[in-house]
């Protein structure tokens, strides 16, 4: 008996109907489904399993799009659960199969016909232990100005060396996951996510130097935010703190990874080409 926690998107009827088939699948074969409290709350689930913090999940299912992703990876990764991830999103990027494939693909699963790909993390500390001390990040870590009009000025160290101050709206530090997303969005390089590096891509810059850096894995970067304006500290996505002069956020590579569950060969390459509509010459 496998314990399978389900993340939905809040907004997609065909997730709430999906949760239903999956549901009956999983209880027929002796497994158990259990929710999230935000996902019950929000979709009205009141016939399912809420999970509890004790709650260690054999299997995550993501039914969404690449948001659900980042959702259920910063969830779960922590405990080493593997991630199915079924796209109802526009995109769905880092989701693996579609919705007519769920059923066959769970099958699979529990039969051992699946792998398991490993995706580096990044690991985000606020100096002082205030909001967002130890969060992880699946695709990026941003620092950005609070204000419309106005760059914000940033000390970027690497090592716990000086390295400069940029002047800009904002920084990434992006994982090579993340490299197709925000990242991407500000001309950042797209790297294959078998790498372990940490991308730093300033958004904006009002500087000469205006490159992307490729840090090892092994390498930290601190950015401090100086002057007189405050910034804003998101992940994945999600507002985390408000910060001011003087607050520092350290990034460096996290000890645990997001584990996808994949099924045959998923050449990078031949992904980014189908989810971008790329020709063939």
């Amino acid at each position: 008996m496998t314990d399978v926690l389900v993340v939905a998107h809040h907004e997609r009827i065909e997730a709430i109907d999906l949760i239903g088939t999956v549901a009956s699948w999983l209880t027929a074969r002796g497994h158990r489904l259990f929710v999230t409290a935000d996902d019950a709350h929000a979709l009205s689930l009141d016939a399912f399993d809420v999970a509890d913090d004790a709650l260690v999940p054999g299997l995550a299912l993501s039914i969404g799009g690449d948001g659900t992703m980042l959702r259920t990876v910063r969830r779960v990764a922590r405990l080493g659960t593997p991630v199915l991830g079924v796209n109802v999103g526009a995109l769905g990027y880092l989701t693996q199969v579609e919705p007519p494939a769920l059923l066959s693909s769970l099958e699979k699963y529990f039969l051992g016909e699946s792998s398991i790909e490993e995706r580096m993390m990044i690991r985000v500390n606020r100096v002082g232990g205030k909001p967002g001390d130890g969060e992880l990040a699946l695709n990026e870590v941003v620092v950005e100005k609070s204000e419309a009009g106005h760059t914000v000025h940033l000390l970027v160290k690497i090592d716990g060396t000086d390295f400069t101050t940029y002047a800009a709206d904002g920084l990434i530090v992006a994982t090579p996951t993340g490299s197709t997303a925000y990242s991407l969005s500000v001309r950042g390089p797209i790297v294959s996510p078998s790498h372990r590096a940490l991308l730093l891509t300033p958004v904006s810059p009002h500087m000469l130097f205006d490159r992307s850096l490729l840090l090892g894995p092994h390498e930290s970067i601190d950015i401090e935010v100086l002057g007189h304006r405050n910034a804003e500290l998101t992940i994945d996505g999600g507002r985390i703190a408000h910060l001011v002069p003087g607050d520092v956020i350290q990034c460096s590579a996290a000890n645990v990874s997001a584990r996808f569950v994949r099924f045959g060969a998923n050449p990078f390459h031949q992904i980014l080409k189908a989810k971008f509509g790329l020709s063939d010459r």
